[in-house]
């Protein structure tokens, strides 16, 4: 049998707003209830950010709290991996959300340009990032938006800094960074495998109008992938998405084409080399 793939919903990110998307949750209620549809339909991973009254981004770790509670209690046994990332908050209250021991976290370990800023990254916040991480026994997942991101992710296993081998996320289709190229990708893997080994598993995550795309490359080549609002708010060029849960299902659909199962949460913390949940299956 093939490898399961891991679906991770990336349920709100920092960008989009219901004024995009009436179906982006930005309450913590409405994303419990997004992400139970999305967990119902398949994601293991739920990757989260929060938002404030206004809808925009925050590291509020009482939010953050609030938002884990609800996932464990209404979707047992799925991985909770909260955002670090640098949209929501500067300095170290990117990582105030830590102490609240998540499976998983993002972390991004290099620079890049985003479509109207620098994505700036400090080699000393990342490497407090990256060592509260280590405190409290929490897997990150190594967001790539750039090749050296993935070097980077190497070094950092060998001098400590992480433990190995990482979960790396190759990131495509943000304007002025990795391009949603397939002989990129297929470099990308290529690359990940000669640093990390040919079983060390990876994941692939496409930008808006490129989320499919990606999703069926990364499928194809027996990778994990990542959907969701966060990343892509439509279904096609006309039709706004309806639900976290149809961007999941679509993804479903996906791996039912390559023959490869759908990873249950238990299946996914197994490949993740994560604690198992008594709940989840």
């Amino acid at each position: 049998m093939k490898t399961p793939c891991i679906i991770c919903v990336a349920i709100t990110g920092s960008v989009p707003k219901t004024s995009h998307n009436p179906a982006v949750p930005v309450t913590v209620t409405q994303q419990i209830e997004s992400t139970h549809a999305a967990f119902e339909a398949g994601a293991a991973i739920a990757h989260c950010h929060v938002r404030d009254a206004h809808e925009n981004p925050t590291s509020d770790p009482g939010l953050f709290a609030k938002l884990k509670e609800g996932i464990e209690k209404h979707c047992p046994g799925m991985i909770i991996q909260l955002s670090t990332g640098g949209r929501s908050g500067a300095g170290l209250e990117r990582g105030g959300m830590l102490p609240l021991c998540p499976d998983m976290a993002s972390l991004s370990v290099g620079s890049n340009n985003f479509p109207t800023r620098v994505y700036e990254n400090a080699p000393e916040l990342i490497d407090w990032l990256a060592s509260e991480m280590i405190s409290y026994d929490i897997k990150p997942e190594i967001e790539a938006f750039d090749l050296s991101h993935i070097f980077q992710a190497k070094k950092m296993v060998m001098d400590g800094r992480l433990k190995g081998p990482p979960y790396v996320q190759f990131v495509m289709g943000v304007k002025n960074a990795m391009p949603a190229d397939k002989e990129v990708f297929d470099f990308y893997v290529r690359t990940f495998h000669r640093l990390f080994g040919e079983t060390a598993p990876w994941c692939a995550a496409g930008v808006g109008a490129h989320q499919i795309e990606v999703n069926e490359w990364a499928i194809a080549a027996g990778g994990h992938t990542r959907t969701g609002l966060e990343d892509n708010i439509k279904l096609d060029k006309t039709t706004l998405a309806p639900s976290n849960a149809a961007l999941v299902e679509r993804t479903v659909e996906l791996c039912k084409r390559y023959d490869r199962p759908v990873a249950s949460s238990a299946a996914a913390r197994e490949i993740l080399g994560l604690k198992s949940h008594p709940a989840s299956s």
